[in-house]
């Protein structure tokens, strides 16, 4: 790579004169093919400035034809980058995918710093700079004004459960005040028959949910015997208000559900004098996060959230970035933004690990994109990770932090993590999250602890799904559609969520929790 080409993927939305018209879009200049952004007949002609060509395939939305003859060995360009090499000739106008394409990564790469080449951002004077939030006693500022229950180990799931079902209906009154958004129990399976580093995921994961600043109060509900111990748990946690804080083993109770309720109805009364404040944006963060992408999701909803990441980023606010192996093949773009050498070397480390960590399980590092993101046109891990990692935006990396860890940094912080969609979204959260931006190209109904909200990259998923999706980022390729204008008005959205207006996930009452299990269990 280049050094203009490590600092970032720009990407060249359709011009608006054209877009009425548009049926393929080169998405960098340096490309040499087009995306279908509308499924191509054999023999169609293609628009101005391309109607010298004509498709001679068939061509499915999202997916890619030759914008050139490309001879086979010869890398196929996306973004500006390589995102693999031809395994055959390819006409000018064919579709190209797994049948003619395959992945140019193997094995390890060798890294080299060569300084910081992130662009300068600025945060532009007409958009808002404060939200509704609320100021915990620490100075974090949460979204929401909610009681979470959070168990220490799977054997107590369903008296979490019942306790947070029983404090609905019981403390009815209370919840129907405005200022207090609900009562939640995030349960897991895990925290006994754990040791060693797993058992510190485990217990890193959960402190990071109790410290919440969506957490107006915490409830802690042990067993008594498990490996997960309620006492260093709450050792874990030096970053609470103790009197927001409930805790007890069941083991040690006459009856866990009762004690439960009572410990919730003292927390609620103390959350009743809790009000939403004027914030400045820089106390947001937000956890960026791509599941079930398509051919258009690098182009429209994750182009989108990294344009959101790079004003938050300017206003001073925190942007928390994961699924470590969806940056394999780009991972050069953000090591060329790394605010110094310590950072640099902390994102290597953190790469090569991950890779390990596939290798130790006896698995290939470059096994992706699934066959979801096939059907909806990805065909390499290079074109995938490319698109994916747009949602950074063009930020200076501040911070590698590892699983179970919280992000201290202004700035891009990038957190180790699977690209799982839950349990990637649960670290997120733990690391201190207090909006998810969830893109997806299938669609899912999965919600987490922090409000999220999901961002369409095509508008034929926002209209199918509506009690899903709360943004459509596939209107970016309509007529008349000004990137800059758009990024804005979604960024005022996102202070109306963040101000307390409640995402399809809340409404829906889709909330979870997953857990990283990568140890043995006794």
């Amino acid at each position: 790579m280049t050094t203009e080409q490590q600092a970032g993927c720009s990407i060249r939305l359709p011009e608006q004169s054209s877009a009425a018209q548009l049926a393929v879009l080169q998405v960098h200049q340096r490309d040499n093919v087009l995306v279908a952004l509308q499924a191509l007949q054999v023999g169609e002609p293609l628009p101005a400035p391309f109607s010298h060509l004509s498709a001679q395939t068939a061509v499915p939305a999202g997916h890619k034809l030759a914008l050139t003859a490309i001879a086979a060995g010869e890398p196929v360009l996306k973004y500006g980058f390589a995102i693999g090499r031809a395994t055959q000739p390819i006409a000018a106008g064919e579709h190209v995918h797994s049948h003619n394409l395959a992945t140019a990564l193997s094995g390890t790469i060798e890294y080299s710093y060569t300084g910081c080449q992130a662009p300068a951002l600025s945060f532009p004077a007409d958009l808002p700079q404060s939200f509704q939030g609320y100021r915990r006693s620490n100075g974090k500022v949460g979204t929401r004004n909610e009681l979470w229950i959070i168990n220490t180990v799977g054997c107590v799931n369903r008296a979490a459960m019942r306790v947070a079902e029983q404090a609905r209906q019981h403390y009815a009154d209370l919840l129907a005040l405005n200022n207090i958004d609900g009562v939640h129990a995030f349960t897991h399976p895990f925290g006994c028959s754990q040791l060693g580093d797993d058992l510190d995921h485990t217990r890193q994961l959960l402190a990071g949910l109790i410290q919440h600043p969506n957490a107006g109060a915490v409830l802690i509900l042990g067993l008594g015997c498990e490996n997960n111990q309620l006492a260093r748990l709450l050792q874990a946690c030096p970053d609470v208000d103790s009197s927001r804080i409930r805790a007890f083993n069941a083991q040690q109770v006459e009856d866990e559900v009762e004690q439960g309720l009572a410990a919730v109805g003292e927390l609620l009364q103390l959350m009743a004098n809790d009000q939403r404040s004027a914030c400045p944006v820089s106390d947001l963060v937000l956890g960026m996060k791509c599941g079930g992408s398509d051919g258009f999701s690098g182009l429209t909803a994750n182009a989108l959230v990294g344009r959101t990441a790079d004003l938050l980023a300017a206003a001073g606010g925190k942007v928390v970035l994961t699924e470590t192996p969806e940056m394999f093949g780009a991972e050069q773009v953000f090591m060329a933004r790394a605010a110094n050498q310590q950072v640099f070397a902390d994102l290597v480390t953190l790469v090569n690990d991950f890779k390990q960590y596939f290798i130790d399980n006896q698995q290939p590092v470059y096994e992706n994109p699934s066959p979801g993101n096939k059907d909806g046109g990805l065909t390499t891990l290079e074109e995938k990770s490319l698109g994916a990692i747009q949602k950074g935006g063009s930020a200076v990396v501040q911070q590698i932090i590892r699983y179970g860890e919280q992000a201290h940094a202004a700035g891009l912080t990038l957190l180790e993590g699977p690209g799982n969609d839950a349990v990637s979204s649960t670290a997120l959260t733990a690391a201190g999250a207090t909006l998810l931006l969830f893109t997806t190209g299938r669609g899912t109904p999965l919600g987490f602890p922090a409000p999220t909200v999901k961002i369409a990259s095509n508008s034929n998923l926002a209209a199918r799904k509506p009690q899903w999706i709360d943004y459509d980022a596939g209107q970016l390729l309509q007529v008349g559609q000004d990137a800059q204008q758009f990024t804005g008005q979604f960024f005022r959205y996102l202070l109306a969520v963040a101000s307390g207006e409640r995402t399809r996930n809340e409404i829906s009452d889709n909330r979870e929790i997953a857990i990283w299990k990568n140890g043995v269990t006794l």
